[in-house]
């Protein structure tokens, strides 16, 4: 992977926001690699003969932010949140389909664990915390918002507070809270 700064990639997103394409070009090896590893995390707790490929959701992501207006890139941090949140509609999405197609057969499953803090040893089905996130985000938008930066988007809890402009000891106290909510709101659901 080409090595780039975050202030790099900061401008090559604003010049890509303000309709320079080259910058685009610029942008993806510098960013490709992690995208990988993000998505390769959520794959690697698939099953065996799952059939969506840890590539395909990268190029799904891109062509899903190629084809909607630029967005106004704030900074690294930003995209990686808007790529998280990509990830996971095509994650759920997929998980949808498959659901619907097997009616109540076996569902894409994802582990709800953090390498960085106690891990929680339950495997979650990616709709039913989906469904719960939702939740989540309507009763408390901004915990909602770190679950899906941090789980879906891998960001750091130093990474995800400068997203959102609190302190890290916020995002800590908040990531803890919205855990706990979330594995409470999909046993009950069972």
């Amino acid at each position: 992977m080409p090595n780039a700064s975050a202030h790099e990639i900061s401008q090559l997103l604003r010049s890509w926001s303000e309709g320079d394409e080259s910058a685009l070009d610029a942008l993806v090896p510098l960013v490709y690699d992690e995208l990988h590893r993000l998505a390769h995390h959520y794959m690697r707790h698939e099953g065996h003969g799952h059939v969506l490929q840890t590539t395909a959701v990268i190029h799904e992501a891109f062509l899903r932010l190629t084809r909607s207006r630029p967005a106004d890139w704030q900074d690294r941090t930003h995209f990686f949140g808007i790529c998280a949140r990509l990830m996971r509609q095509i994650l759920v999405d997929f998980a949808r389909g498959r659901r619907s197609q097997k009616r109540a057969g076996e569902t894409v499953r994802l582990d709800l664990k953090e390498a960085q803090q106690p891990a929680v040893n339950q495997e979650v089905d990616l709709v039913a915390l989906d469904d719960a996130l939702t939740s989540l985000s309507r009763l408390d938008a901004r915990k909602g918002r770190i679950v899906e930066l941090r789980f879906f988007g891998g960001l750091s809890i130093e990474e995800t507070a400068e997203a959102l402009k609190v302190s890290p000891a916020t995002v800590t106290r908040d990531w803890r809270l919205a855990r706990a909510w979330l594995l409470k709101e999909m046993n009950d659901a069972r």
